[in-house]
């Protein structure tokens, strides 16, 4: 975790993992595979994300075999406690900003495991989604009126419009998140 306390993107591979235990116990090889399709669907390859393997996970106790008798590659997985514990410490990280792939990555995780927040975290997690949105907006925003580019021919502005307008509506998606949550 980085000193403002938002992930480093290898803990997106942690998130991942813990969230997809929380759903529910799976063998270690589809635990394997469906963290690799998640993350690679939204990101594609990338060194940044190879994170730790999931023996490291095993040692560090955040997970177990249910039967550790069995072969590793056919052994169920499931969450410890002290997994749970560090999903919800993940889960109640802030965001880094600009919105790259990396956050992009680490916020849809987040929305596929928010029901692993209790009820009174999401609304605080909610905000801190619509303060980075608020952010990158003032930073685009600022970019946007910066005077030799109002002067340019090119194309800046209008690929500034079209992000600020993806960032106006990825926040009043959060507001509405945060409406029905409440």
């Amino acid at each position: 975790m980085y000193k403002d306390n938002s992930l480093i993107p290898s803990e997106a591979v942690r998130l991942a993992a813990l969230g997809l235990l929380w759903q529910g116990s799976r063998s270690y090889a589809d635990l394997a595979r469906e963290i690799r399709h998640f993350i690679g669907r939204l990101v594609g390859p990338s060194l940044e994300l190879l994170g730790p393997s999931l023996e490291l996970f095993k040692i560090e106790g955040l997970i177990e075999a249910i039967d550790p008798k069995q072969p590793p590659e056919a052994q169920e997985m499931r969450l410890t406690d002290d997994g749970r514990a560090e999903l919800q410490r993940l889960m109640t990280s802030r965001q880094r900003g600009p919105m790259g792939e990396v956050n992009k990555l680490i916020i849809a995780l987040k929305m596929h495991f928010f029901d692993a927040l209790p009820s009174e975290a999401r609304v605080p997690q909610i905000e801190i989604l619509i303060e980075a949105c608020d952010k990158e907006l003032a930073r685009l925003a600022d970019l946007r009126a910066y005077p030799p580019l109002t002067a340019s021919r090119g194309r800046l502005r209008s690929w500034l419009d079209l992000e600020i307008s993806e960032i106006e509506a990825r926040r009043r998606w959060f507001e509405n998140l945060k409406a029905e949550s409440q």
